[in-house]
């Protein structure tokens, strides 16, 4: 079933003219965002209506694979604990006081302190990554931890303090000057970095991803964290491991510090632990790096930190990770995906291919070739799979797919992933004539 195939009838009790494609789209144009309605318009125009598992379907009652979702989606969508558990705290009491004690929170931590690294023991949540990290950064200087380090192509959000650590001019140009005392190491490369902390008097904080997603699925040489950890502890520095992309499950381990036995100060995360259903973020530390909060609980606080509906949805997601065996799930199908779905991109375009990376449900597709990424998202789409562009990659197409896909979702999407590459390599590939079709 594709996009441009799939049966065209509305879903049952659906959208009205107010969602159609033509005023939706100018909806966009004056109310949100020129370049958005653009980029809708590059996929097709589609509106989605309705979504489940690993599937959304739209106004127009056509069905697409939903493997995007830049990592949020691990449960898929409406995931039944989580939504159970949403429910009923939505009829309960969804937006605590701020003054009394209130439960979830406190469950949604315990739960959360479960499955971390050994060591971190206090929790302090959020509402997205980028407020994670903006926490982390003012843990950090409570500790005199001021002098920022973070690696090259890394991505840890757009607000001030994450863009400051998040290497991509693009982003960064128009809002500067940014947080000062920010510095870049190449990721993989402790030595750097060991280096450079040795300069900074021990007042540096490393923030590090286990594995470079929006610059391309890039993986850190064997080791790496541990070296970084080693680094950090030699030179007195504060030690954050961003998971926030790829924590609970999504890399085949609970979390990538898990793979190489690493406990930082702090450890965030987020994207997964909404179950994809309410937005929540965290920050997970060591009883020391949280000492000065633990003492004063309104040093830094915000509205929605532990509104009672996101916690009922952490709890849910960790529970249902948990229930069903989704980490070593993601590890198995992961390592499936990663060896069919490279196979055929390589068959089709050859040395265009440059490289397949992945690790569990974390996969991306790099290319020799500006365009091919793009143009290849796109022909997904056109055939009914969502996939993800690399935020700081414009060579690498990327999928985060659930782990809850079956058999014949596995199916499907092997069948649009040979049928786009086949599509899209005849515009790129060499022919019998000599040269690309599209030169």
């Amino acid at each position: 079933m594709s996009v441009t195939s799939a049966p065209s009838a509305p879903p049952a009790g659906g959208p009205g003219p107010a969602y159609e494609r033509g005023t939706l789209g100018k909806l966009y144009r004056t109310r949100l965002s020129k370049g958005r309605a653009v980029l809708g318009e590059m996929f097709g125009g589609h509106v989605e209506w309705e979504s489940k598992g690993a599937w959304v379907t739209t106004t127009e009652g056509k069905r697409v694979l939903n493997c995007g979702g830049y990592g949020v989606l691990l449960l898929g969508a409406r995931h039944p604990t989580v939504v159970r558990l949403v429910e009923e705290q939505l009829h309960r009491n969804p937006v605590a006081t701020r003054v009394l004690l209130e439960p979830q929170a406190a469950l949604a931590a315990d739960a959360l302190v479960e499955v971390v690294p050994p060591g971190l023991e206090r929790v302090h949540f959020a509402s997205s990554g980028a407020e994670a990290v903006e926490t982390v950064i003012k843990m950090a200087r409570t500790k005199g931890k001021d002098q920022l380090v973070a690696m090259h192509a890394g991505y840890h959000g757009k607000s001030m303090g994450a863009l400051s650590l998040t290497d991509k001019e693009v982003f960064q140009a128009p809002f500067r000057p940014l947080l000062p005392d920010v510095r870049h190491v190449p990721f993989g490369d402790a030595g750097a970095l060991d280096r450079l902390l040795a300069t900074l008097a021990g007042r540096g904080c490393v923030v590090v991803e286990p594995v470079q997603g929006e610059a391309g699925v890039i993986l850190p040489p064997d080791g790496y964290l541990r070296a970084v950890a080693e680094a950090c502890r030699r030179h007195g520095a504060f030690f954050v491991l961003d998971e926030v992309q790829t924590g609970l499950g999504r890399l085949g381990t609970w979390f990538g510090a898990d793979r190489e036995g690493v406990t930082p100060d702090a450890l965030l995360v987020g994207k997964g632990l909404s179950g994809g259903v309410v937005p929540v973020s965290a920050v997970v530390a060591t009883p020391s790096a949280f000492s000065v909060f633990d003492r004063d609980p309104y040093l830094h606080t915000s509205t929605f930190s532990g509104v009672p509906l996101a916690m009922a949805a952490a709890r849910g997601a960790i529970t249902a990770i948990k229930d069903e065996g989704l980490v070593e799930r993601s590890r198995e199908l992961g390592a499936e995906l990663l060896t069919t779905l490279g196979d055929t991109a390589r068959e089709h375009f050859g040395e265009a291919v440059r490289e397949v990376r992945g690790r569990g449900l974390l996969l991306g597709f790099e290319f020799a070739e500006p365009g091919i990424a793009g143009d290849l998202l796109i022909e997904l789409v056109a055939r009914g799979v969502i996939a993800n562009h690399s935020l700081n990659s414009h060579l690498t197409l990327r999928l985060t797919p659930p782990a809850i896909l079956d058999r014949s979702d596995v199916a499907f999407l092997y069948e649009a992933f040979d049928g786009a590459c086949r599509a899209q390599a005849s515009r790129y590939v060499p022919t019998s004539k000599g040269g690309p079709d599209h030169a």
